[in-house]
């Protein structure tokens, strides 16, 4: 077999690069083995604002963009849908919240984000007794249906192969690459944590972080918006919750644990009045980074091996944006964004 490129990974960024082979005829097959699972339980909001500070997301006009365009391409041709535009309200803690909320609307990168009417609780099952700040062009991506329909369109294209990527037996020339039976331009690996195994790239200074996630029960709540507080609350159906997210370190594994569990319910008590059950736990390994942005390059001696990932928190904004920049890099050799590139790393 003969393509232009080989993909590892099938998460946010994996799609997100396969998007832009795709609609630029070039030809491709993933390996995914599904062992990274940061995807998988990602809470899937789009959101512009960092809502603990009320700063503006890093280029989040241009990621919100061209996030929203991508999904609803992938919603297009699938049939499905995944786009679920939704209400972000942000807790108000005191009367000096709400100052720095207005405070922060009169900055030229947040007045489209900020809505500056002051929302009111009158729902009794919710502790908000300062009410709530509301920020536009808000919604959630469906990522686990997301991650099935593609999967299942590779599947039946022939360009799907269910197995872990052995790095030791990848081949390489000047202007060829072998892997198995499979001869490709180059390889893209957007592996998540699991780059930590790859001899290529393993040195990135990409950072584990774990991240669990509850699932609630609750028939008292009734809120068809996300709630920002201690924790996320996300409704999803028959009156059904996201609760999260943790960030832990140290911790590798994609075990759920009693003491995530015991931290998230006890933040999500200090917001909600009325009384719940947990009926769902899963938790996953984000690829994050200490400065915040993305690992995106080529390998300095390796020509042909690409990488994209560290997309941390925010992987369904910033993915589309990152994958496309690093299309244009492969085949048109145009510079990389200096925040993302690799090469900032080098001694």
């Amino acid at each position: 077999m003969k393509v232009d490129y080989i993909v590892v990974g099938l998460g946010l960024a994996g799609i997100g690069i396969c998007e832009q082979l795709r609609a630029h005829n070039k030809t491709f097959v993933v390996f995914d083995d599904g062992s990274q699972r940061s995807s998988w339980v990602a809470g899937g909001l789009y959101n512009p604002v960092v809502l603990k500070r009320f700063t503006p997301v890093w280029k989040s006009k241009v990621q919100l963009n061209i996030a929203l365009k991508h999904y609803k391409s992938i919603e297009e041709r699938l049939h499905i849908n995944v786009i679920r535009p939704i209400s972000v309200y942000r807790k108000f803690d005191s009367i000096k919240e709400q100052n720095n909320w207005f405070t922060a609307s009169d900055k030229p990168e947040l007045t489209d984000y900020l809505n500056t009417t002051l929302i009111k609780n009158d729902n009794v099952a919710v502790n908000a007794p300062f009410g709530f700040g509301k920020v536009n062009q808000t919604g959630r991506i469906d990522v686990i249906n997301l991650i099935k329909a593609y999967t299942e369109e590779l599947k039946g294209a022939g360009t799907y192969i269910k197995d872990a990527f052995n790095h030791s037996i990848l081949n390489s020339s000047d202007t060829m690459l072998t892997y198995k039976n499979i001869a490709a331009r180059g390889v893209i690996f957007a592996e998540g944590y699991g780059m930590h195994k790859n001899p290529y790239f393993k040195d990135l200074p990409l950072l584990p972080t774990k991240g669990e996630l509850l699932t609630i029960h609750a028939p008292d709540l009734k809120i068809d918006y996300v709630l920002k507080g201690p924790v996320f609350l996300i409704p999803l159906q028959q009156d059904t919750y996201l609760v999260g997210a943790t960030y832990g370190r140290g911790d590798t594994s994609h075990d759920i644990t009693d003491k995530a569990r015991s931290d998230l319910v006890e933040k999500l008590k200090t917001l909600i009045n009325c009384s719940f059950e947990v009926i769902n736990h899963v938790a996953g390994i984000r690829p994050t980074v200490k400065d915040r942005r993305p690992l995106v390059g080529r390998h300095s001696a390796h020509r042909h091996l690409y990488v994209l990932n560290g997309l941390g928190t925010r992987g369904v904004m910033i993915g589309p944006y990152v994958a496309g920049q690093l299309f244009e890099f492969m085949e048109h050799n145009t510079p990389l964004d200096k925040e993302i590139d690799i090469c900032r790393f080098d001694k």
